[in-house]
């Protein structure tokens, strides 16, 4: 059976991985548009599931693993950061507060779809302005969520985990095993 990786995130391959042991990339093309009233689980389960039935329509006879992850600060949705303004805005908002990251992962062939969402609560040091802008320095906020990586030179900036680290990552293992057992 094809399976597919609907995401050219380099984390998400390597730790997909460890699960199995073939798999294509086919990152899918959505519009990522938050929504007035989009709850982050409702859109973040709705980008996943979105990206699953993008690939799905190229490849019916596939089975489509895609993931979305955002990070929530008071319910509102800190996306992608659009620049690094945006992402110092995002980082010392985040400053000494905690924050919810919450990813949703599909496995989809053709009309059996499972969906997981994982949520973690991740609390943050209080950062100092020299602190985020070395951070920032480094690029790695870009195509983040909540303009860091919490497996990077972010690391720094986390006092706390509860919940599924990977999650954080933006991609639940252990939850993907579970579900790859009901395709495989």
């Amino acid at each position: 059976m094809k399976i597919i990786l609907a995401s050219q995130s380099p984390r998400r391959k390597e730790l997909l991985s460890q699960l199995v042991d073939s798999f294509e990339i086919v990152p899918a093309d959505i519009d990522e548009t938050v929504r007035e009233g989009d709850t982050p689980k409702e859109y973040v389960a709705q980008m996943a599931t979105a990206k699953a039935a993008a690939i799905a329509e190229k490849y019916p006879e596939a089975l489509i693993i895609a993931c979305d992850t955002i990070v929530a600060l008071d319910n509102e949705i800190l996306g992608k950061p659009v620049s690094r303004e945006d992402a110092f805005g995002m980082l010392k908002r985040m400053s000494g507060r905690k924050q919810m990251v919450y990813t949703t992962v599909v496995l989809r062939r053709g009309q059996q779809i499972r969906e997981e969402t994982v949520p973690a609560e991740v609390t943050f040091f209080e950062i100092t302005d020299d602190e985020i802008n070395d951070y920032l320095d480094i690029g790695d906020y870009a195509d983040k969520a909540g303009s860091y990586g919490i497996q990077g030179a972010a690391s720094i900036f986390v006092k706390k985990v509860e919940g599924d680290y990977y999650s954080i990552v933006g991609f639940p293992v252990g939850v993907v095993h579970q579900l790859l057992k009901e395709f495989l």
